[in-house]
This record gives C-alpha cells, sequence and structure tokens, in this order.
C-alpha cells in the first residue's frame, strides 16, 4: 500500500510552511495489522526541532496570536471545519497506523474529538481573562486589585500513538485557545495523524505561521529538546510514566511547568452484593478494547472470595467471545499491538506473570489463526498476586489480572496499592454504597455500575504516578495560562 492510498500529508509542519525533513531523510510508516509499510513520513532532525521551536517563539513574541481572543476563535472554527471534512480520511489514518478497530474510531479515537472541537473554539473568547479581586487596605488605603489569566508562551506537546489524534487535537485545541504557540513532536508509530493536521491547517485556516508547528521523527531525542530548551514555556506529554520522569528531569534545569498525563493500573472491584453475571463480563470486554492499549483502561479485576471462581467464569467466557483481527472489520473490538515491540513487550508479561504463580485461565499467546499483525490473544490471568510484577506494572496489552479478595475494606486496600491513581470502576447493587467506595479510592476517574465519566469538559487525570495536572474541560484550559495579579490605587 502507499501513502496515497490515504491521502496523508508526509511533511513536517514548521513556520507555516509544509516541509520535508532538512536532511531529505524519512521513515517506514507500519500498519501493525499487516506488517506492510503503508508510506513514509519526514524523518525530523535535530535543525528541524530548532527552527520549529524558534518559529513558535518568534509567533508567539512578535505577534498578537496571544491578545486577540476573537481571531483565535475564527481560526479554531476554521481548523473545525477542516477536521470534519477530512474526518475520513482521518479515520483510514488512525486506523492503518494505529491498528484501532474502526468500530472505535466513531468514538473517542476520531469523531468524538473532532465534533469536541468546537469547545476550545468557543472557550476562546469565552473565557473570563480578568476580573475583579475585593479590595484591601493597606498603609490606611483602599488598594483595588485584578486577576489576569495570560497564555504561558512556548507549548512543547508529546504525544503518543494509541489515541494519536485525539490527544494531538487535546493538547492542540485548549493550548491555542488559551493563547499559547505549539511544538508538536508526535510517536513515531503514529506520524500521519499529526502530519495531515499540518496540511489542514495550511490549506484550510489562517492560523500565522509559527503557532502550530510539527515535527515527526523516528528520534525521540528530538522530543526531548522540547524539555531541555528554554525558549519553551511548558511541556505537556502523554505515555508511559517511566519516560514522564524523564521529562520532568530534563525540564528541571530550566524550572518549565511540565504538564504529564501517565500510565495507570486501574481496578474494577465488582462487590458482594451485585449479580456477577451483569458486572463480571464487563471486566473483559473493557481489557480488550484496542487491545487493552488505553492508559485508563482497568487491567486489575478484584472480586470477593465466596465469588471468586464464578466470577472468573463469567469473565473468561466473555472475552473467549470477543472478536479480534482486522481493525477494518466492524465486528470486531480488538485490533493488533501498535508494532513488534510492543507485542514482544506484552508477552514477556504474561512470561513474567505465569513465573510469579498467575494461572491463566484463557490466552496467553499469539494467535494461530492470524498470520500476520502483532496481536495477543484476549488473556485472563487469575490468582494474581497483588504486589506481583503483572499487578503492579502496566503492561499496556488485552491481559486482566484477577485478584481475590475477603471484604469490602480488603478491596479498597488492593485497589489503592498502586503507584497509579487514573481510574477505576465499581460494580454495586447500591450506588450509595459504591459511592462510599469510590470516596475511598485515589484514583482522578472513577465509573459506577458501567456509567460514562469521559467528555470535552471532564478533567482527566490521575493521582500518585499517573501524571500532573489534568487535561480537558476548563481546568485543562487553565493548565496553559499564567496567573498575574495586578494592584491599583483607589
Amino acid at each position: 500500500m502507499a501513502t496515497a492510498e490515504f491521502n496523508a500529508e508526509t511533511r513536517n509542519l514548521i513556520d507555516g510552511q509544509l516541509v520535508p525533513a532538512s536532511n531529505g531523510g524519512h521513515f517506514d510508516n507500519i500498519n501493525p495489522a499487516t506488517e506492510e509499510v503503508i508510506g513514509v513520513a519526514a524523518d525530523g532532525t535535530k535543525e528541524d526541532m530548532e527552527n520549529a521551536i524558534a518559529a513558535a517563539r518568534r509567533a508567539f513574541d512578535e505577534t498578537d496570536w496571544s491578545t486577540d481572543h476573537s481571531f483565535r476563535k475564527h481560526c479554531l472554527e476554521q481548523l473545525n471545519r477542516a477536521l470534519s471534512e477530512a474526518r475520513e480520511d482521518l479515520r483510514h489514518i488512525v486506523i492503518a497506523e494505529a491498528g484501532s478497530p474502526i468500530l472505535i474510531t466513531y468514538q473517542v479515537q476520531v469523531d468524538s474529538y473532532i465534533d469536541a472541537m468546537p469547545y476550545w473554539s468557543n472557550l476562546a473568547t469565552s473565557y473570563t481573562y480578568e476580573s475583579p479581586m475585593s479590595d484591601i487596605e493597606f498603609m490606611g488605603k483602599p488598594q483595588g486589585r485584578l486577576i489576569r489569566r495570560e497564555p504561558m508562551g512556548v507549548v512543547g506537546a508529546i504525544t503518543p500513538w494509541n489515541f494519536p489524534l485525539y490527544l494531538n487535537l487535546a493538547k492542540i485545541g485548549p493550548a491555542l485557545a488559551a493563547g499559547n504557540t505549539l511544538v508538536l513532536k508526535p510517536a513515531p508509530d503514529t506520524p500521519w495523524s499529526a502530519t495531515h493536521l499540518g496540511r489542514l491547517v495550511v490549506e484550510h485556516t489562517d492560523i500565522p505561521a509559527g503557532v502550530l508547528n510539527i515535527v515527526a521523527s523516528s528520534d525521540h531525542g528530538i522530543g526531548a529538546m522540547l524539555s531541555r530548551d528554554p525558549r519553551v514555556d511548558v511541556v505537556t506529554f502523554t505515555g508511559s510514566t517511566a519516560t514522564g520522569r524523564a521529562v520532568m528531569e530534563a525540564a528541571a534545569p530550566t524550572v518549565k511547568k511540565t504538564f504529564l498525563e501517565l500510565g495507570g493500573k486501574s481496578a474494577t472491584i465488582i462487590l458482594d452484593d451485585i449479580d456477577i453475571d451483569a458486572a463480571a463480563p464487563m471486566s473483559g470486554i473493557a481489557v480488550c478494547t484496542h487491545a487493552g492499549q488505553g492508559c485508563a483502561i482497568q487491567t486489575r479485576t478484584l472480586l470477593p472470595r465466596n465469588r471468586y471462581e464464578e466470577g472468573i467464569e463469567k469473565i473468561a467466557a466473555t472475552m473467549s467471545t470477543i472478536n479480534y483481527g482486522d481493525p477494518l472489520d466492524p465486528a470486531n473490538l480488538m485490533g493488533p499491538l501498535v508494532s513488534k515491540k510492543q507485542q514482544e513487550r506484552v508477552l514477556g508479561y504474561i512470561e513474567k506473570g505465569k513465573q510469579d504463580g498467575a494461572r491463566v485461565v484463557l490466552g496467553g499467546g499469539v494467535p494461530t489463526h492470524l498470520k500476520k499483525g502483532y496481536f495477543i490473544e484476549p488473556t485472563l490471568l487469575a490468582d494474581v498476586d497483588p504486589d506481583s510484577v503483572v499487578a503492579q506494572e502496566e503492561i499496556f496489552g488485552p491481559v486482566l489480572c484477577v485478584i481475590p479478595y475477603e471484604d469490602e475494606a480488603d478491596a479498597i486496600r488492593i485497589a489503592n496499592n498502586s503507584i497509579y491513581g487514573l481510574s477505576g470502576a465499581i460494580w454495586s447493587g447500591s450506588v450509595e454504597r459504591a459511592l462510599s467506595v469510590a470516596r475511598k479510592i485515589r484514583t482522578g476517574t472513577l465509573s459506577i455500575n458501567g456509567a460514562q465519566w469521559f467528555d470535552v469538559d471532564t478533567p482527566f487525570g490521575g493521582y500518585g504516578q499517573s501524571g500532573v495536572g489534568r487535561e480537558n474541560g476548563v481546568a485543562g484550559f487553565e493548565e496553559y495560562l499564567e496567573t498575574k495579579i495586578v494592584a491599583i490605587p483607589r
């Protein structure tokens, strides 16, 4: 297959121009479902990133982008329309390079966030950037005060491969709406989900040169330049906690703000007053969605000891019916892992789980009926030690760890036994009881009895090593704003 089949843009966006890599280099874009090269992307260099940062700095310092709220709204509305018109191109790009099942592209992977983009264009003008505070007295004289919220400056954004279009837009939307300029470094596994946005900006918007720059590269070190460079005022990163630590360390010498959405090891607690037939199967469905490649997916299920084997049986029965394979088949909930490296990583975790005493109830290997693609069978591990590697580390694959608990307090203890705190789920016959448990779980988001919390206005993020700050909602918008107090004599 060739790039032209996807109508994909392969060049980077730097200072208002679509450009090849400065040295002419490119790297292959591989479809994880077929293992075939579907095209190439410009392999950005250090010189390219240097030019992108310089352009973003210049656009912030020398134009009125940061202060002209109405113009920002106008430009983002143009981008909104362009995204909507390019929806099908973007859908097939995401399916081809991320291995996303087409089924979930009609949700958050593509459609939901394209449709949500007007939230940011509207917020560009509706947000209250300046407001009075109450007067105070100083040396016998009244003093007035204003509180102002102003854009931070140049944003460096580093995004992952699992939900590439959504996460690119989740950073571009609020950062630009708030008046910042931005340099985006996407994951090399999914370059077109970023570079194609550059074409839309150039061809369909009045966004000034340098306001948005996109530098795809196979070199992860190119992204690290954003953390180190003193011209970059804030770095926003979504990805693994290990890489998040490196981002913070690199940003420390310039004391720039780091805004991180990191890993998770979320737990589902099935309480003993719920019909297990209704609750348990949902755990198996969740962990197989997009092959488990989601930071907020619940990957630990906690079952009451007296219903343990029954619950395992119900989960296994559901997981055994999960359709997976060709991402273009709308019947498939699960596609491949994004790369051979990721497939091998997940298989390694399964072996480690077995070594530590976990029982493989279902799956555990590479499916024999799929001859190509980086697939792994839906895998159910039972009798998992809460302190073992597979219970503590983020696997990022279709692997569910089941753990028994003795009583409600024990379930809460096990759920909180993690360096992470991103998401979770509780199933109970009583919403009030579930709420009581939810208040004791240290995590950023929770679902009770399958209720959905995600939307563009939901401040998403986690406790502990699941990140710093919140994405989406007004709280996410304010991550890109500084606070200034101005005193005024009365």
